[in-house]
């Protein structure tokens, strides 16, 4: 037959541990736990064959632990005993009306307890009357008195019933201590008057978000005024520059006016150059080949034109610089930079040009700007004529033009602002 187990369900560690050490002189195993909450999970697993129980805990208390046990079919037959400090027939009916099997105080008895484990019929009832005397066993019964082999075993229970009396009676001033601290400290709570009620904090006011978003927005409309105006700007200081320009170009005398031959002229590669006339300086009349927007200065037409003009001054034996001048044009443009910028139609009004320039020239580095077949041309015939030809690519002043831009109005169109680009838009090449 297994060792029987019992379950001790109480709040205080006092209390436990002077029921488990009764329960343990028996020889009953002994689990504890320290609230009812805990109590109902233990027995999810395990089968105590009986529960002695606080009434007085913090959570459920002990009646309602009783009534969520016997409500389950799996743990309604485990016997409850409680145990607590009320005291009355009317405690008693509850409990029993419950489902416990008895209440018992809350200074428990060792002898209380196994008056309960004999009804349970936990541990065997050593009260019979089949041995009404003590017989050591193996001693013969002469019918003298056994005072002498008695002597030891009564002092040994003497002794153990000490050692249970004075652990019993420590465990009972544990619990009182500990109940008497928790009622001195309840007690004095309420002899202390009461705090005074914290003043409520005053609701924060929303001016501090309220200024930054009004601050941001004034920003963001000075900003916009800014840029506004500088477009504005911008846009008349480039229409008076373009007047100024034209006006000084009608102002200026007629020898004094730049020589250039036209577009047409300029693509005839086959036509030779005009001799210097008498009293010259040896300076021929500027070539003038036309760009068209996003093409390359040095490459294509322009590239063959330069060409036939070193081949034709290599076999005149002729000697000096041929100088290549590149001249952007600024034309209408609508894009971005990150999709990239192209030519607005024409019928688009000036004023909304995305940008007013040449971001393919302009975004050209030096070395960019010299392609690789322009640069073993130069070279070839360098090395033909042994230093005599020599070819230099500068970037033309960009106050240089040949025809005047229109004055910017309301009416003004990208087509006829980009006619004069293109005109502007040119390689010029001069033998020096």
């Amino acid at each position: 037959m297994g060792a029987k187990r019992a379950l001790i369900v109480d709040d205080s560690l006092s209390a436990r541990t002077f029921l488990s050490r009764i329960l343990e002189k028996y020889e009953i195993e002994v689990d504890t736990v320290e609230s009812a909450e805990q109590a109902i999970e233990y027995l999810t697993s395990n089968r105590p064959d009986v529960i002695f129980m606080d009434h007085l805990m913090p959570g459920m208390d002990g009646f309602q632990a009783v009534q969520a046990i016997k409500s389950n079919p799996q743990t309604a037959t485990i016997p409850i005993m409680m145990y607590t400090s009320q005291e009355g027939e009317l405690y008693l009916g509850q409990a029993r009306a419950l489902g416990a099997v008895g209440v018992l105080p809350k200074q428990i008895k060792p002898a209380d307890v196994s008056k309960v484990l004999y009804q349970l019929h936990l541990v065997p009832d050593r009260r019979t009357s089949e041995q009404t005397t003590f017989r050591p066993v193996g001693v013969e019964d002469s019918g003298e008195p056994q005072t002498a082999a008695a002597r030891p075993l009564t002092e040994a229970s003497l002794r153990e019933q000490f050692a249970e009396l004075r652990r019993a009676m420590m465990a009972t001033l544990d619990s009182q201590s500990e109940r008497f601290v928790a009622d001195m400290r309840a007690m004095l709570l309420e002899a202390l008057p009461p705090p005074p009620p914290a003043e409520p904090e005053p609701p924060a006011r929303p001016w501090g978000w309220i200024a930054a978003s009004g601050v941001a927005l004034l920003l963001a409309i000075a900003s916009a005024a800014m840029w506004w105006r500088e477009l504005n700007l911008r846009r008349s200081v480039e229409a008076e520059l373009v007047q100024a320009r034209a006006a000084a170009e009608q102002a200026a005398p007629p020898d004094a006016a730049p020589v250039a031959t036209s577009a047409a002229e300029a693509a005839e590669g086959n036509e030779a150059a005009p001799e210097p006339a008498a009293g010259e300086s040896g300076a021929m009349q500027p070539i003038i080949a036309p760009v068209p927007y996003g093409a390359d200065p040095l490459s294509g037409d322009r590239l063959e034109t330069i060409r036939q003009l070193l081949t034709r001054l290599a076999e005149e034996g002729r000697a000096g610089v041929v100088e290549v001048r590149t001249f952007a044009g600024r034309f209408c443009l609508v894009g971005n930079a990150n999709e990239g910028f192209s030519l607005a139609p024409d019928e688009t009004p000036y004023a909304r040009c995305d940008v007013v320039g040449n971001p393919h020239d302009e975004g050209l580095l030096p070395a960019q700007r010299i392609p690789l077949a322009f640069a073993n041309l130069a070279g070839d015939f360098r090395s033909r004529t042994q230093g005599a030809l020599d070819v230099r690519v500068e970037v033309g002043d960009a106050d240089s033009i040949l025809e005047a831009y229109p004055p910017i109005t309301e009416h003004l169109t990208a087509g006829e602002w980009n006619r004069a680009a293109r005109a502007n838009n040119r390689v010029e090449i001069r033998v020096r």
